[in-house]
């Protein structure tokens, strides 16, 4: 990559982390096509990609000040942040889920006011709150994190300030409790 380039993604960097909105913006522009490149390769989906890019430039205008110079160039820092939340994209069944979600999409068609549709809903809505109500606080915690946010075990450890070990026990004995009480 060409050196001048380089200098001037360390210079938006930089800005960023001091909270440059007009350095955040150039530095989308600048960079976007590339990250999205390798977003769409490693997901194969247009919108999944667009998406995960969407959330890596939010996770780059919160962390920029952690990015150091010396230790990598901007691509290279920017370019690991959209691997990584792909590689946690695909481990953590979003993207099962959208490719089921798309399957049935185009073969059922259901309309909101429809009340034979409605009870349904409720019902497993509330079996699915009966359910949560009786995991720990951690668990509850993290799986809502995980499934209602989106977050990726190692956010999910950040935010809660827990090792990430812990952070991914708590998920997968929520989901197995979660599955035993609904009926899956």
């Amino acid at each position: 990559m060409d050196n001048a380039l380089t200098e001037q993604h360390v210079r938006l960097m930089q800005a960023v982390a001091k909270g440059d909105r007009r350095a955040f913006e150039q530095l989308y522009r600048l960079t976007s096509p590339h990250l999205f490149a390798v977003a769409l390769r490693m997901l194969r989906q247009r919108a999944w990609s667009e998406e995960v890019l969407h959330d890596c430039f939010i996770t780059v205008w919160s962390k920029a000040g952690s990015y150091d110079p010396t230790l990598s160039a901007p691509m290279t820092w920017l370019t690991h942040i959209v691997r990584n939340r792909c590689i946690d994209w695909l481990r953590s069944g979003q993207a099962r889920a959208a490719n089921r979600e798309e399957e049935y999409t185009d073969q059922l068609e259901i309309h909101a006011d429809d009340d034979r549709n409605n009870w349904h809903d409720d019902a497993q809505a509330e079996r699915l709150r009966h359910c949560l109500g009786h995991l720990s606080n951690d668990q509850r915690q993290s799986i809502t994190l995980a499934y209602y946010q989106g977050m990726s075990h190692s956010d999910i450890a950040d935010w809660l300030q827990q090792p990430i070990g812990s952070v991914k026990s708590w998920v997968r004995r929520a989901m197995e409790h979660l599955r035993e009480c609904v009926g899956l």
